[in-house]
């Protein structure tokens, strides 16, 4: 029985309800500009701290889908560094950090570039430095072999397995990838938006590697998406909107990994999951102007750095409260000092105290507007 999409007559020869889509494909695109305008006009340290926000945020939520939880600080500091910013706190990054982070840059600065299978090699092996999956031992930079059976997505408890999808067999794969590669990397005057969904759905169905598909899949949709908007910098981030919509995600692309070749359901979820996206951006754009204005009025009444780191790991989001023994624990000074760093912010009006309170006191910053 013929279950899977690549199964049916007229495999990879997509089709879909132009009509349908065009009213949702045409404000995506008037998004699209609209968002590349905004951020031309802000001028380029703005834009260079828009895009490390929205790929640390675009990193960690394309991990996080897979259950793959990355230190925050670390991203941040692998992509400022990388990117040659220049900005306080930097920290060193695991390999796998570092991995993902490689993969990442290199689908989105250079997206004009051919997408080759030495390429996709490259990208799988930044993803698994130590050659293994948590304690397993995998193929690295290569085609999976199925050498232990059918690659399967599996969910539920053992011997209770629920089988959503059974990938195309190893020995097709080199033929498979082979047409997904001329197809991506001809332009055909198809729209580019399309080709993003398109592309993300034919690669993850395929199912080439042990494991990193999906990140994998996402970052190919983040190279088709920068091809779309004609820049390198990123703006918005379709991995945490992904996130969000974790399980519309997951229900679409089974059902229609099930169906036929007529995808456009599939599109039309593509389309609003990037629609919703764009919207999400002026969350990022919002906290990086915010930033600007805050050195803009406070930078010049700092005393010394361990004020600017930490005004900057509030502004960039602090995990949890700020105390003066984390303040002491993160600079690197005693708490009597920190107790002054803390003190002279407050005089200036740039911290106050937590409302509430608690066994210890707390810090955040004032609002500027």
């Amino acid at each position: 029985m013929k279950i899977y999409i690549y199964q049916k007559e007229g495999w990879a020869n997509f089709k879909w309800d132009n009509e349908k889509l065009l009213s949702l494909l045409g404000k995506v695109r008037n998004l699209q500009g609209k968002l590349v305008g905004k951020m031309e006009s802000l001028g380029f340290d703005l834009r260079n701290e828009a895009t490390l926000e929205t790929l640390t945020l675009d990193v960690i939520k394309s991990n996080e889908i897979e259950g793959e939880i990355l230190d925050r600080e670390q991203v941040r500091s692998s992509l400022a560094r990388r990117l040659g910013m220049e900005i306080s706190g930097l920290i060193p990054s695991d390999r796998d950090v570092e991995g993902v982070v490689e993969m990442m840059l290199d689908a989105t600065q250079n997206y004009s570039l051919p997408l080759t299978k030495e390429r996709l090699f490259d990208w799988h092996a930044a993803l698994f430095p130590t050659g293994r999956s948590g304690m397993y031992k995998m193929i690295v930079g290569n085609w999976r072999d199925d050498s232990t059976g059918p690659m399967q997505v599996v969910s539920g408890a053992l011997g209770k397995e629920k089988v959503h999808y059974q990938a195309p067999d190893a020995s097709t794969i080199e033929n498979e990838i082979n047409q997904f590669l001329e197809w991506f990397n001809k332009n055909e005057g198809q729209d580019p938006v399309i080709k993003a969904g398109i592309a993300h759905l034919w690669f993850v169905t395929i199912h080439p590697f042990e494991d990193g598909n999906g990140r994998i899949a996402r970052a190919i949709t983040d190279m088709q998406l920068a091809k779309s908007d004609g820049i390198s910098q990123r703006f918005y981030s379709m991995s945490a909107q992904i996130s969000r919509e974790r399980k519309q995600y997951y229900n679409n692309l089974e059902k229609t990994q099930k169906g036929t070749v007529e995808i456009t359901n599939w599109l039309e979820w593509f389309l609003m999951c990037l629609f919703n996206a764009l919207n999400s951006s002026n969350q990022v754009l919002g906290k990086v102007i915010y930033k600007h204005k805050f050195w803009n009025l406070n930078a010049t009444k700092l005393q010394n750095d361990r004020q600017k780191l930490l005004l900057n790991k509030l502004l960039d989001g602090f995990d949890g409260k700020l105390t003066s023994s984390k303040w002491a624990k993160i600079t690197k000074c005693s708490t009597d000092t920190a107790l002054r760093d803390i003190q002279d912010l407050i005089n200036k009006n740039i911290l106050r105290k937590t409302e509430g309170g608690g066994r210890s006191t707390s810090y955040e910053l004032v609002d500027i507007e």
